[in-house]
């Protein structure tokens, strides 16, 4: 199957209260021409409209709109290959998370099981946010930090709510998180759908494509705060050799604390950019394309977790420059 046959899969997460329920139910009520299958860690807490739900006893069933509901009472990884065998019923998959659930796990399938990765492929993480009242939570809400650093796209709502000063402080915070989500702004999760949905967002080779220089413009962040993100940059290339050995160790060592990691890899005599993201321990990457002959060719690495170890990183990375001696043991 190719990539372009792989059922998209959209992970909707947020803290409680923020309005994922309501753009969920936009999305399965909205004439937009597609039929989604959805996917709920535990139907009670999601409150999903009754009026929505024809059979709640089912672990598959048809909505009034076409959509298929699932309620995820085994593993996620079954419940996708039993979807698959309803392909020609779908176009896509949306995976709702509880306001207090950490999106890891969903992610992460899409990396570890080959069957699941054949044949469905995440296409974004969205985490919606309560602008009135982001501020007031956020500093002891740990999985509403945690949702926000996982976020491709950040839908902010509520935004009717708070001034623009108010707006401008929360934007801040996020951005203290996650400097590389798209953010949009709405009321009542009144944003056009194709801003969060089918945007292809979780494969970083395309958002390059789109914008080369998504992980540029980035400074470094250092706060108390549980989460926070930080980026390493380098003019000199890498050896493979070593930088490889380098981000797997550090995946494991520090992996469980690493929620995100995205960067752009400029290799020793390779004319190809190296496009390389993780989630957890888990990474993947691959070539994405040439070097333009005007491009600086310059190693960005984003860093987004718990508490990381800057400096114990950082080092590590410098070590993986080609221009740097390595110490005979």
């Amino acid at each position: 199957m190719n990539v372009i046959d792989k059922i998209p899969v959209t992970v909707l997460t947020g803290y409680l209260g923020a309005g994922k329920t309501t753009l969920l139910n936009r999305i399965l009520t909205e004439d937009h021409g597609k039929r989604y299958a959805v996917i709920v860690n535990e139907f009670g807490d999601v409150g999903i409209d009754n009026d929505l739900v024809v059979d709640a006893d089912e672990e598959v069933f048809e909505m009034n709109n076409g959509c298929i509901c699932c309620t995820v009472r085994g593993d996620l990884i079954r419940i996708i290959e039993g979807l698959m065998r309803r392909r020609d019923r779908f176009d896509a998959i949306l995976v709702e998370t509880t306001g207090l659930a950490d999106p890891a796990p969903v992610a992460q399938t899409f990396f570890v099981d080959e069957d699941v990765r054949s044949k469905a492929k995440l296409d974004a993480i969205v985490t919606v946010v309560d602008a009135r009242h982001l501020l007031g939570e956020i500093d002891r809400a740990h999985e509403a930090q945690e949702q926000l650093a996982f976020a491709d796209i950040i839908l902010l709502n509520k935004i009717d709510l708070v001034n623009e000063q108010e707006l401008g402080a929360v934007e801040s915070r996020i951005r203290r998180i996650n400097p590389t989500a798209v953010i949009r702004k709405s009321q009542r999760c009144q944003v056009p759908l194709d801003q969060v949905i089918d945007r292809n967002a979780f494969d970083l080779g395309r958002v390059l494509e789109l914008e080369p220089d998504f992980l540029e413009h980035f400074h470094d962040h250092d706060h108390d705060d549980h989460v926070t993100s930080f980026s390493l940059t380098s003019d000199a290339p890498l050896l493979p050799e070593r930088f490889f050995p380098w981000i797997q160790s550090t995946s494991q060592r520090f992996g469980i604390d690493m929620l995100r990691m995205k960067g752009i890899i400029a290799f020793e005599d390779d004319d190809d950019r190296y496009v390389i993201q993780g989630v957890h321990m888990l990474l993947e990457g691959n070539h994405q394309r040439a070097w333009k002959p005007d491009e600086p060719r310059l190693t960005r690495i984003v860093f987004i977790g718990r508490d990381l170890p800057r400096d114990i990183i950082a080092d590590g990375f410098d070590g993986c420059a080609a221009s740097k001696m390595v110490p005979q043991q």
